[in-house]
């Protein structure tokens, strides 16, 4: 009786499995980038305010650290190249106010395509709170030429950034075996003709 009624229940929901599947459009449905995949990158450059030489909307250029891999094959090679774009500047300053950075991810180039990435990097020197505080008990106008320091980045800071959309890959299919020489070709036969 147990198995007539579990017969009778995948025979009344086969018609909206079929629905479902016919409803599906991809064959590679299963191979989609999901959004939240972690994309490990490394900055090419060192970041600094020193010198006031940094600025908003500034280009910042990342290499993909380790290949991102998908379904055991490679979606994102190692060594891709990222960039990153510079958000906001502060440079350090009188009363000890500190230089300060922050930058976010735009993307990651992979087999002629442009990945959106959401991630972001930030850096802030020290303030030179504790000089301006000393140096006003001395003397009040000393305050104002005490500064912080540069906010500064090395070059080979890893920085983790994910995927921001869905994105169905379309795999490659393996190159065909090359076909066999047709019947009429140069061979023995024809060399004698």
């Amino acid at each position: 009786m147990r198995k007539a009624l579990i017969l009778l229940a995948i025979g009344a929901s086969a018609p909206a499995i079929a629905q479902t599947a016919a409803m599906t459009v991809s064959p590679t449905a299963d191979n989609v980038l999901h959004a939240g995949t972690a994309v490990q990158l490394e900055i090419r450059e060192a970041l600094t305010t020193e010198h006031k030489a940094m600025h908003v909307g500034q280009s910042v250029q990342m290499d993909v650290l380790q290949p991102v891999m998908l379904n055991g094959q490679v979606v994102i090679p190692g060594g891709s190249r990222a960039v990153g774009e510079i958000m906001t500047v502060r440079n350090k300053g009188m009363w000890g106010k500190s230089g300060g950075f922050t930058g976010r991810v735009s993307y990651v180039e992979a087999n002629g395509r442009q990945i959106k990435l959401n991630g972001s990097f930030t850096d802030r020197g020290e303030t030179g709170t504790g000089g301006v505080v000393a140096a006003v008990a001395f003397l009040p106008v000393a305050g104002f030429f005490v500064t912080g320091t540069s906010a500064h980045l090395p070059a080979g800071t890893h920085v983790t950034a994910f995927v921001a959309e869905e994105i169905a890959i379309d795999f490659a299919q393996p190159a065909a075996a090359t076909a066999a020489e047709p019947q009429g070709s140069a061979g023995p036969q024809n060399a004698a003709k």
